[in-house]
């Protein structure tokens, strides 16, 4: 009798490519190798997730955001709560959707994907992918064939490779555009699949593309590569162009992208990216991962050596038909309306007004709208996913995108259609207003599934929702413009960089007890493709940031002068006002008479990091090391300070002070009369914590040691505005990390303390 795995093996031959079908027969083969002992773990590793299949978090079927895990089917048929090893353990499967561009009987199988194989939930991601949680090693090859029938692929969704490449959702249909950016995405997204000169990257790379440069909806600034649309007359005649950028990134440190070209035509994009893959290849990192992305090749280079490599790459490349050919295929690829236009309506219902309001963009072409499907912290069902593929066959011809924020919108929607539309929505729980404003909170999986998550930031984003929906009658349109976004760890994947207000996890000691914080960052720019980026300013408990978001608003909306920004408001606040308006909030109550700020978002567990659970010893040691990490946090501080009265020089010094100071307060816990220079803090440092790798982070490794290394070599050399922007986020993060490694050691026996 033939499993169900392989009836749908022969019932999808001849629907996926031959090359494709290979190479899923190829990974199938591989796992059962692999579950041999016949291939290295280090190798499937690499192997598995260049197929989108990551290993997760799965913590006893919790998940943050107040929602139970249903109990997981695994092949052999058995439910099970909780795996043992990596083999028997659920993952999560990235899905690539290419600048986001779905049809309805996508949507279709990704609803029976997320049914038979996850917990019943599919989600879209920051970068416009989808990804299922809680799906099993051994189901990944016939998930894979039933989306490679579909045209998905989850080829290189993650790993060292080309990710996803994105691109604006409105991008054909938008007002402010330049050019219809799709065809251009698209074809650099297929030629870039599987090519032989991007698959020996130290670390992944991520292509976008925007239509304009004022809006956000690209985010090409925090990409490694990206194309925004421009528009020149050149002998009387308009020609298309790309301002071309490269070596942006978010990440513990971000980088915002620099000009590669102001002008490249659109004959150049593909043999370009080609150039610069190569020259990342061959040149970028490979040895520490930390160190591996493109930003910062382009860093040590200098973007004008970085620049002449590539052009002289360029110059040597064979000629490729398919730089042509794929974009006039692509260009070829229209969109077209089911109905006719009409006008936008009038009256109706006040819920109607409302998503008219939040979740209807006009389209360039006169009687259609684009009408966004607003997804709360990203997740929809199998059941919302099949009544959408219904919907958008009614209205639309299946035109649909995911979106960066999370969401999935419908073009070419006849506006004469739109009560209809908000009804069959509303019907199957999916009219929900707010698209695109404050109470669309972005957040990343976090501590749901994801390894790396300190903070539960969909529990903090759901929370966060509750409650300014409960507050939406209250508050000023202005304050309603602005953007939250939640990570659950320093890396960004919530994007709370760009944010008008930006949170991503922490932890900090209470005497025996570990907390949950967030740090709070202020001044990103979400606009401008993401212009910006915030810097942390305190680090405030979990439980106290939805307070921290009424009082900020609140303030902004009281005292914001007419038309002013929330970020050039709170460039006028600054940064010791602001502070000092949060400062009661900082405080973590006794453990006996608020023990719920011991716990996280939607987990009435105890919070813990690692090993380090309750009950635990300071000790005077302890409070040696708060002290001086406190220090630390205020030198910081002052750093913050400069750098905004634009003293930059002294920023650069006392943000590096910082640092020292930090690292001074783990060498104290062993050497109690370590000498306040920096040469032989850092020299006690190095010996004592970074080689013997004691402060060495389970994902990020030596990471944040690096980090002060490097600030010591430099610290001679004067500072600009981007290295003490960059020094300032490298500071916390080491900071941050000194309080982990004080959180481990008080874990930990007192060791005695030498004396030199």
């Amino acid at each position: 009798m033939k499993s169900s795995h392989d009836l749908w093996k022969a019932q999808l031959e001849g629907k996926i490519a031959p090359d494709l079908a290979r190479e899923l027969d190829i990974f199938e083969t591989e796992i059962q190798l692999r579950k041999q002992g016949k291939i290295d773990e280090k190798l499937f590793a690499e192997t598995r997730l260049r197929r989108g299949a990551y290993g997760q978090r799965y913590d006893n079927g919790q998940r943050h955001d107040g929602a139970k895990v249903q109990q997981l089917k695994f092949p052999s048929g058995e439910l099970t709560k909780g795996p043992t090893t990596f083999w028997d353990a659920p993952g999560m499967q990235r899905i690539k959707i290419p600048i986001g561009g779905l049809n309805a009987e996508q949507l279709e199988v990704l609803a029976d994907l997320a049914e038979e194989y996850s917990d019943g939930i599919a989600h879209v991601t920051t970068r416009q992918d989808f990804q299922l949680h809680f799906i099993h090693i051994d189901d990944t090859p016939a998930l894979m064939r039933r989306l490679a029938a579909v045209g998905i692929t989850t080829r290189e969704a993650c790993g060292n490779s080309v990710r996803n490449v994105t691109a604006c959702p409105y991008a054909g249909v938008c007002a402010d555009e330049a050019f219809d950016v799709s065809p251009y995405a698209r074809a650099l997204a297929k030629f870039l699949l599987g090519h032989p000169d991007c698959q020996d990257f130290g670390r992944k790379f991520k292509p976008a593309f925007s239509g304009c440069k004022q809006h956000a909806c690209g985010l090409v600034n925090i990409h490694d590569v990206g194309g925004i649309a421009r528009v020149r007359e050149e002998n009387g005649q308009l020609r298309l162009g790309f301002e071309y950028v490269v070596g942006g990134g978010l990440g513990a440190v971000p980088f915002q992208a620099k000009i590669f070209d102001e002008f490249l035509p659109p004959e150049e994009l593909l043999p370009t990216t080609q150039a610069i893959a190569r020259v990342f290849a061959r040149l970028g990192e490979k040895k520490n991962r930390n160190r591996a992305r493109l930003k910062f090749l382009i860093k040590d280079l200098g973007l004008e050596k970085f620049q002449e490599l590539v052009r002289e790459e360029r110059k040597i490349l064979p000629h490729d038909p398919r730089w042509t050919g794929l974009i006039e295929a692509e260009l070829n690829q229209q969109e077209k309306p089911l109905r006719e236009g009409g006008e936008l309506p009038s009256g109706g219902p006040d819920d109607f007004q409302r998503w008219l309001k939040t979740n209807i963009r006009p389209q360039r072409q006169k009687g259609y709208s684009v009408a966004t499907v607003t997804l709360p912290l990203g997740d929809i069902t199998p059941d919302q996913l099949r009544a959408l593929a219904d919907i958008a066959r009614r209205f639309t011809h299946e035109t649909l995108r995911t979106t960066v924020e999370q969401n999935i919108v419908l073009r070419w929607v006849s506006n004469r259609d739109l009560p209809d539309l908000y009804a069959a929505l509303k019907a199957v729980g999916l009219g929900a207003s707010g698209a695109g404003n404050i109470f669309d909170v972005v957040a990343c999986p976090g501590t749901d599934t994801c390894k790396l998550g300190i903070s539960a930031s969909r529990g903090l984003a759901g929370e966060l929702r509750k409650r300014l929906g409960e507050q939406a009658a209250r508050l000023d349109q202005a304050v309603q413009n602005l953007h939250i976004k939640v990570s659950g760890c320093f890396n960004s994947c919530g994007q709370h960089h760009v944010a008008d207000m930006g949170f991503y996890g922490v932890s900090r000691k209470a005497g025996n007890y570990t907390v949950p914080h967030f740090q709070v960052l202020l001044g990103g720019q979400w606009e401008n493709n993401g212009g910006a980026y915030g810097l942390p300013i305190v680090a405030i408990p979990s439980k106290n940031i939805p307070a921290v978001v009424e009082r900020l608003t609140g303030r902004f909306a009281k005292e914001r002068g007419k038309g002013e920004s929330f970020q050039d408001f709170y460039k006028r606040l600054g940064k010791v006002e602001t502070k000092t308006m949060l400062e009661d909030l900082i405080k973590i109550p006794d453990h006996d008479s608020r023990p719920e700020y011991y716990s996280d978002w939607g987990d009435t567990r105890e919070y813990t990091i690692g090993d380090i659970g309750t009950g635990e010893c300071a000790g005077e040691v302890v409070s040696i090391a708060e002290f001086e990490l406190a220090a630390a946090e205020r030198e910081y501080f002052e750093a913050q300070v400069l750098y905004e009265k634009d003293q930059v020089q002294k920023s650069g010094e006392t943000a590096f002070r910082s640092m020292v100071t930090a690292a001074r307060a783990l060498v104290k816990t062993e050497f109690l009369d370590v000498p306040a220079e920096a040469d032989r803090v850092i020299e006690e440092f190095r010996k004592r914590f970074y080689d013997t790798q004691k402060f060495w982070d389970p994902f990020a490794g030596g990471k944040f040691g690096q980090m002060l290394f490097i600030a010591h070599q430099k610290a001679k050399e004067p500072y600009n505005a981007e290295s003490a922007h960059h020094l300032l986020e490298e500071a916390q993060l080491f900071i941050d990390a000194a309080h982990s490694c004080y959180n481990k050691m008080a874990a930990q026996p007192a060791a005695p303390k030498a004396e030199g």
